[in-house]
């Protein structure tokens, strides 16, 4: 089911049984960076680079430097299993970087980033229960990034490579030795010249380093062959996965216009170097990796998204709302096989987007308002991490209040690797006039890390005010870099975007100038990008400007875009497409 073109527009058509919600970033136990070099800016949570595999009907999670892996039947609710899969003479701060997941027959395997010849192949018919042994005692080839796809013939392949001079590079893999067979061959190396979105930099015009691509994942649909890759640079905005499409597992290959996971606004940022899987009930998915890069370049989290293929084989990813609720799945979900586009956003909005907060007390330029501004990489530091401190917002209005998201900021943290044992404990309360308090969510006897947490309520409440107390930190001070408030405001959606223009000249076809007529009613605005009028899949949310740069076109093609305005209501219609040729 691929996204359409203007005014469909189904967005809030809750569905009538009860399913599950979620909201990026992923809440997981984030570890803290292990490498100390990482760290001179401030201790911090750290991880990359995720891929997801489903195994005997539950989801495994690797991703980097997280010493152990993750499971679960829900995708909600996962569970930390502790392990090493370095070997004590592989003296380097990574723990399995950048790993490579596969199941082969009834086994899952697993290999890490590396260019040594005496890093081992893991396997496993019970991850469940940490039970590993070694296929072989060390990969001969090694590769930095690497992924294994078993095709349905038989075959195993390698992918592989990191680089801003080298390309993505693919082989064949004996199925049963691990051993090559013949040589590497060049996949894809990136175009910059033609595809606005891989150049460089948070703006994409930076020249003085040229793009990275990495994070190699392949998959199949239909006869053809997908391989992703992640550019141009973990730390921007931009991160995003590409796919070039072949009718061989070794290519050749032709690219799509488009990133098809991108994400390069809203709260959390970036969508690159991740892995594409199907849920049980033949649902496409992706993982990816989200960008904080505050204390540290590689500071970064994790998102899943919907995604799918539409019926000329494109590939996509649902990133418009990316980072609000978003329907898990479920056994009554549609199962087309090909994503499921518009229906899995919930339709709940954001209701205390820049509205008043008040707060015990504020630790030097970590403003109050930086915990409702929309942005990670902000936050609001209390001066002490002790009970009782608290921050309140105002949603300016009563609304219909459906799900509360804690995202906690690390301010002078004091870990580093995976600690066990951390927990947050805490307590929501929510008032009508401000002055008369009732428990919302009450998380006194939580004992486990919940960096990210999501509270999706039983019932909805109408409330205006919502507060959040601290009563206990896992380390460093009570910070928060969103505390988004979800839901319906009980008034009009926003007006449709009128004089939506978008300008593109010779000078560099890559690149355009979007400018619309505010909208008085709306906090933000969706606008969707694509190379057909009913192919607009990437999306991009702008938050309180009515102007955008777009630097992430083919050009060599004509593009499509529309416009939607956002309010604490619902969404506008959308604007009439525009072409630019």
């Amino acid at each position: 089911m691929g996204r359409s073109g203007a005014g469909n527009n189904r967005y809030g058509e809750r569905p009538a049984f009860i399913q599950r919600t979620y909201c990026n970033p992923l809440n997981i136990d984030y570890g803290y960076t292990p490498i100390p070099n990482f760290t001179q800016w401030g201790k911090h949570r750290a991880t990359a680079d995720p891929v997801i595999v489903t195994y005997k009907g539950d989801y495994y999670l690797f991703s980097t430097n997280q010493w152990g892996y993750w499971w679960s039947n829900d995708l909600s609710n996962w569970h930390f299993v502790s392990r090493l899969f370095l070997k004590p003479w592989h003296k380097v701060y990574d723990e399995l970087c950048a790993p490579a997941v596969w199941v082969q027959g009834d086994t899952m395997l697993v290999f890490g980033s590396t260019y040594s010849t005496n890093f081992p192949i893991w396997m496993s018919t019970n991850p469940k229960g940490n039970e590993w042994k070694e296929a072989v005692d060390s990969f001969e080839i090694g590769g930095w990034d690497p992924a294994f796809f078993p095709d349905d013939d038989g075959k195993l392949y390698m992918y592989n490579g990191s680089s801003n001079r080298y390309p993505l590079y693919g082989i064949q893999i004996d199925r049963k030795t691990f051993t090559p067979k013949g040589t590497r061959k060049e996949m894809y190396f990136l175009e910059p010249w033609r595809y606005g979105w891989q150049r460089f930099g948070e703006y994409l015009d930076n020249t003085f380093l040229d793009p990275f691509i990495e994070g190699a994942w392949m998959t199949k649909y239909n006869g053809k062959y997908y391989l992703q890759y992640g550019a141009p640079g973990t730390e921007f905005s931009g991160y995003a996965d590409g796919v070039v499409v072949g009718d061989h597992p070794l290519g050749p290959f032709t690219p799509q216009s488009f990133p098809f996971s991108y994400k390069p606004g809203g709260f959390a940022r970036g969508a690159g170097h991740g892995a594409t899987f199907k849920d049980p009930y033949n649902n496409w998915w992706h993982v990816s990796t989200m960008a904080i890069s505050v204390k540290n370049n590689f500071e970064r989290r994790i998102g899943i998204w919907p995604a799918g293929f539409d019926k000329d084989g494109v590939m996509y990813m649902d990133a418009a709302f990316g980072d609000y609720p978003y329907y898990l799945p479920g056994s009554n979900s549609p199962s087309t096989g090909q994503g499921r586009g518009e229906t899995t956003f919930t339709g709940w909005m954001l209701l205390n987007y820049n509205k008043p907060v008040i707060v015990s007390s504020t630790l030097g330029s970590y403003y109050p308002n930086f915990a409702v501004d929309e942005n990670i990489k902000t936050y609001w530091s209390a001066a002490t991490g002790n009970k009782g401190e608290w921050v309140q917002t105002d949603l300016g209005n009563t609304g219909t209040v459906r799900a509360i998201q804690i995202n906690y900021a690390d301010q002078d943290v004091t870990f580093l690797g995976k600690p066990q044992g951390t927990y947050h404990q805490y307590k929501l309360y929510h008032s009508v006039d401000g002055k008369s308090w009732k428990l919302l969510a009450d998380k006194s006897n939580n004992r486990t890390d919940v960096p990210h947490d999501y509270i999706e309520l039983e019932k909805p409440v109408q409330t205006r005010y919502i507060k959040l107390e601290n009563l206990h930190m896992p380390t460093g001070k009570f910070a928060i870099s969103g505390l988004r408030v979800f839901g319906n405001g009980n008034g009009s959606k926003p007006d449709t975007v009128q004089q939506f223009i978008v300008l593109r000249t010779e000078k560099d076809k890559r690149s355009a100038w979007l400018k619309w007529r505010p909208v008085d009613n709306a906090y933000a605005y969706n606008i969707y990008m694509g190379v057909a009028p009913d192919k607009l899949y990437n999306c991009v949310m702008v938050y309180s400007a009515n102007e955008y740069y777009c630097k992430a076109m083919d050009k060599e093609k004509p593009c499509f875009f529309a416009i939607e305005a956002i309010n604490e209501n619902g969404v506008s219609a959308r604007s009439q497409i525009v072409r630019v040729e």
